[in-house]
Parts: structure tokens; sequence; C-alpha cells
């Protein structure tokens, strides 16, 4: 396979084509789904007691009670757009004494709308979360439904997607879960077509997160390769390979392993992905070492052939998850400060010359970075949410969106927020 670098005439594998041929730099967005685009991480995991799954409040709750003082996430979702059987009541209450609703993932009505607000704010696409703990597990089955609605909804808004399987949890001797389930999607009717999938290089793009980290995980770099090999092999489907890996995989030091093979496995892939959630949270970390980490990664990326994208977050809190926990977490940990760190993000990348993000995440509520739809009227009491601080629901869907024309040379970069309504 010919990557796509930043050193070198840029070539890639055009759908169909038998032979590589050199691409105009206009042209490069057009044979990725990757490079020039703005892609989101998507959880797909709320589900509620009423929606079928019989998984009962999960991701909402803690030890199966969602209610005040037992609550697992930090923002509160606008339903306001769903419809009849599209969400269920709660014992949360607003200010006014209504009853809040929340939605459940596992409704393909609900996955459309999430599809359209892509397609609405010029978000081009998601990597569908696939948990590999919950394969073999009551749980696939969901996550399946949930991935066969969002290919069917990325197919009629245009959109794409691609499966990203979370290694979290796995223990040695494991990973063969991911070979074997990544088998059976592929013979999933429809899953893989090029008008809904992500491709890069001609190629269908799988996405391994958990590579590297320093943390208490049990599988080993030795089976991470392993299934980097198996997915870009003919067995696999010869497929582009993201790896999702610590912020400081360069160095090898803090939240990364330090052992080389890191580095080795990362080259073998094809788009390599540094996690960046809680990495840094002001404007000053921005400014300093995360624009001399990002330019430093992309170099080391472009003199061996790998697409390199950076994450971007628009602010982060915890409190909830923590507290349910056992654990003390203070509530708006990350401000977003009205979009502007978000934005920050965007036009640091711009100035270093990248082109391509990955947003985290669409509808993470746990840790509330997400950028979909959520309330500036949540429940009151026991449990305290973070809001949008006023701004419209659709705030972050919108700065997500223009986001993607900086960083494809649409709007010039600047510190200071476009203006709503700027085209």
């Amino acid at each position: 396979m010919v990557r796509l670098t930043r050193r070198t005439a840029l070539q890639c594998f055009v759908a169909g084509a038998v032979t590589p041929r050199v691409l105009r730099a206009g042209e490069i967005a057009e044979a990725s789904d990757v490079v020039g685009r703005v892609n989101c991480g998507y959880q797909g995991w709320f589900r509620t007691p009423g929606d079928g799954t019989n998984l009962g409040w999960y991701h909402y709750g803690t030890h199966g009670k969602f209610k005040p003082g037992a609550c697992g996430i930090d923002l509160w979702p606008d339903v306001s757009e769903l419809g009849e059987g599209q969400t269920e009541a709660t014992e949360f209450r607003h200010a006014d004494g209504s009853v809040a609703r929340v939605f459940s993932s596992h409704h393909p009505k609900t996955i459309d709308l999430h599809f359209k607000w892509m397609a609405d704010y010029g978000i081009d696409g998601v990597f569908m979360q696939r948990f590999s703990t919950l394969i073999g597990s009551r749980f696939e089955a969901s996550f399946t439904d949930i991935l066969g609605w969002a290919g069917e909804a990325a197919g009629r808004h245009g959109r794409k997607l691609a499966v990203m399987y979370d290694l979290t949890g796995l223990r040695e001797g494991q990973i063969d879960r991911v070979i074997d389930d990544w088998k059976k999607l592929q013979q999933m009717p429809g899953l893989i077509q090029r008008d809904r999938y992500m491709h890069h290089g001609g190629r269908p793009v799988v996405s391994i997160w958990g590579v590297g980290f320093s943390d208490d995980r049990r599988y080993t770099l030795a089976e991470c390769r392993r299934l980097v090999h198996f997915l870009k092999s003919e067995a696999g489907g010869r497929c582009c390979v993201k790896l999702g890996v610590p912020f400081w995989w360069r160095q090898l030091k803090d939240d990364a392993v330090d052992d080389p093979t890191l580095h080795e496995i990362i080259a073998m892939a094809d788009i390599v992905s540094p996690w960046s959630v809680g990495r840094y949270r002001n404007f000053e970390h921005i400014d300093t070492w995360v624009r001399q980490q990002w330019a430093d990664d992309a170099a080391w990326c472009a003199e061996r052939g790998v697409v390199y994208l950076p994450v971007a977050f628009a602010g982060f809190s915890w409190h909830n998850l923590m507290k349910a926990r056992g654990h003390e977490a203070e509530l708006n940990y990350i401000p977003r400060q009205g979009g502007r760190f978000l934005w920050r993000q965007f036009v640091t990348a711009r100035e270093v010359g990248i082109r391509s993000m990955y947003i985290a995440m669409f509808d993470e509520m746990d840790e509330a970075t997400a950028i979909f739809k959520c309330t500036n009227n949540p429940p009151v009491g026991e449990s305290p949410f973070v809001t949008y601080d006023s701004l419209p629901s659709d705030h972050y869907l919108w700065l997500t969106g223009q986001g993607a024309r900086l960083l494809r040379g649409e709007i010039e970069p600047t510190m200071q927020l476009p203006a709503r309504g700027e085209q």
C-alpha cells in the first residue's frame, strides 16, 4: 500500500484502480474519508429500561439505579427533537417540577437523527465504538443493531462510519475476540459499502484504540502487533488500520509504555491518533507544549508515511461518575469557555499544518465531552450537571463544522470564534 505523506508527492490507491496515481492537493480529500476530514467518536452506549434491550439504565446510572445522587452523566441531553417512543421518563425533575427525560441509543430513529445532525453541521462521520470486552456478552446484539442502523443512516445522510475496537479491559490471550468479531462484521450485509463506510487509500478503515498505554492493561504489545497484521492481511480484508495511542507515544513516557515496540507497531499501521482528553486543560497548555507536540508528532509520522490524526475535545467533567465510584472529582474540571477551548485546538492544528481531526466525542455525556445537543435546563437536585452556558444546544455541532471549514482553509485561522451564521 502506498501511504499519504507530506514529505513526498502525495499518492494513494483510488478505489477500483490497480495502480497508484499521483494526486493533486485538491484531490486528496476526495480519495480519503480521513485526510482533510473531521470525524467524531461515537459511543452509542446509552440504554433505558424500556428500550427492549433488558440492559437497564446502562451508562446513565450506577449499580442499576438512575436517580438524583445515583448518576453517571454530567451533561443532560436535549431530547426536544425526538419523537414518540424515543425518550423515557426518569426520577429527575427540572426546576419547574417537570419530568426529565432521556433517550436510548438503541433506537433506529435516534441514530438517524444523530447522523442527520452530522450532515446538517458539516461533520464528516464517526468512529463507532465496539467495546471488545462486550463481544460475546448480552450487550453484543444491541451494539450490533446500532452499528447496522448507523450504516443505514450514514448512507441516507451522506456521512461515513468506521468500526473502532476499544481494547480496554481485555486480558492477555483474548485478542482473538476482536479478530473473530471483525470476520463476522465483514459479512454483515451492506456494512462496508463505499457509500457509507470510511475508506482510505481504497481500503476500509478499522480503528484499534488502547495500544501502548502505561496503565494496567493485561493484553500485550505482541498481541496488538498480531491484530494489526491480521487486519492488514487478505483474511482481515486488507484494511487501513488506525491506532488510538497515548498522548506521549513518541517520547514513550507518562501515559505511554516505555517500550520501542510501540513505535514499530505504529509504523506498521496507516493512521495514528493520540488520545488528548484530559491531557491539557487551558490555553497556555495548547499554545506551548501541545502545539510543539502536534508539530513533532506530525513530522515523525510524515517521515514514516503514517497519517497523523490528532484528537480535540470541547471540555471535560466526570463529577457524578466519580462520585458514584467513591471518588471526588471537580465539576466542569476543564471548562468549555463558550467553545473557545475547542476552537483554539482547531486553530493550533491549522497553524502547524494539520488538516484532519478526530473529535472526542459526539455523544459522550459521562465525561461531558459530547458535542451533540445538550440542554441548558438540566434537572436540579442532588446530582449537578454541566451546561452549554446558555449557548444554543447545537453550538458545539456548529462549531465543529466550522472547525472542519477552518482545517480545509475556508476560514482564516484566528483565535476569535467565528460569528454564527457566517458562511
